[in-house]
């Protein structure tokens, strides 16, 4: 569970890269959902997404000097923690499924991880890279579950607070880094807002299990949004996530590429499926958000080729 403390001190331990992000806003697209978006702009650093905030945080502060690291990754979470486990000395070994994204994998090995692709699926890997940290006596790093990657995550919400006023955010959902260490920053420091938790539609675990208060796995999670295509949620986390949030909505494939479409007219940014999953929130519910100031995360901006040649022929 991530301790408020923690995150209040965390950002002399992350490279300032990741820090100061902008908010994004437009006119415009305010009009067009009918409430005032705050966009936290988490893209323009050198991993194109908001998980060098943890990985930097838990690299400087959890681990032995010579610990060789093993995670899974859709690819985000593998690139951060590649990046600041060359930075403070450590190896790093990403298991990602055989269909990962490939500009995420490329961008994986780049930062110094040796990336293998196994298994049908993000958590088909997980297995796998679980297994082989057993077998070889390495650090398995899970996200959603050691809590500085959460306390990283939080930093965000240290600095919309600094920044902006608001009284609703929606966020992106996978494992939980995210809605956890935000939502422990809020649920302490401003708990009137009100706290939205977005998973795709096809891949509905997440949101299941906050419900039920206990796993629900699912057999498939196919969707756009391959950085929150989680079918196996993890136990331990469930309680504190949905201590995290008012509510969990799920969104439709075509609400989230219309969301991407919006985001890159309006605001100027190529977001990955998962980043605009919180505008596609807005769009897909625009009644719930009327008149508000919301604010969302673009979490991720690290698009596959074929999903910039789909937008691009979009217009």
């Amino acid at each position: 569970m991530p301790n408020l403390a923690h995150i209040l001190s965390a950002s002399r331990h992350i490279d300032p890269v990741f820090l100061d992000s902008a908010v994004a806003t437009d006119s415009r697209l305010d009009m067009h959902l009918g409430c005032q978006v705050l966009a936290k702009v988490e893209l323009d650093n050198p991993l194109g997404s908001f998980k060098g905030r943890g990985t930097e945080l838990f690299c400087a502060t959890g681990l032995r000097e010579t610990e060789g690291l093993v995670c899974a990754s859709a690819g985000n979470f593998g690139q951060g923690l590649a990046r600041a486990a060359a930075r403070h000395g450590h190896s790093c070994t990403v298991f990602a499924a055989e269909n990962a994204n490939g500009v995420k994998v490329d961008a994986m090995r780049r930062f110094g991880a040796d990336v293998r692709l196994v298994g049908v699926d993000f958590d088909a890997a997980k297995a796998v890279a679980r297994r082989h940290a057993n077998e070889h006596g390495l650090r398995f790093v899970e996200d959603g579950v050691e809590p500085a990657l959460a306390e990283g995550a939080g930093t965000i919400a240290l600095e919309l607070l600094h920044d902006t006023s608001f009284d609703a955010i929606v966020l992106p959902l996978g494992n939980g880094a995210l809605l956890a260490g935000i939502g422990t920053v809020l649920r302490q420091l401003a708990p009137h807002i009100e706290i939205i938790a977005v998973v795709a539609r096809n891949a509905p675990a997440m949101k299941f299990s906050l419900e039920a208060g206990l796993p629900v796995e699912t057999d498939r999670a196919e969707t756009l949004a391959d950085g929150i295509a989680v079918r196996v949620p993890i136990a331990s986390t469930l309680a504190n996530l949905r201590a995290c949030c008012n509510d969990v909505v799920a969104v439709s494939e075509e609400d989230i590429f219309d969301a991407m479409l919006l985001v890159r007219r309006h605001l100027d940014r190529v977001t990955e499926p998962a980043g605009a999953v919180g505008v596609a929130a807005i769009l897909a519910d625009r009644e719930r958000y009327a008149g508000r100031r919301v604010a969302t995360v673009l979490s991720g901006g690290n698009v596959s080729l074929e999903m910039r040649d789909r937008l691009s022929a979009s217009g």
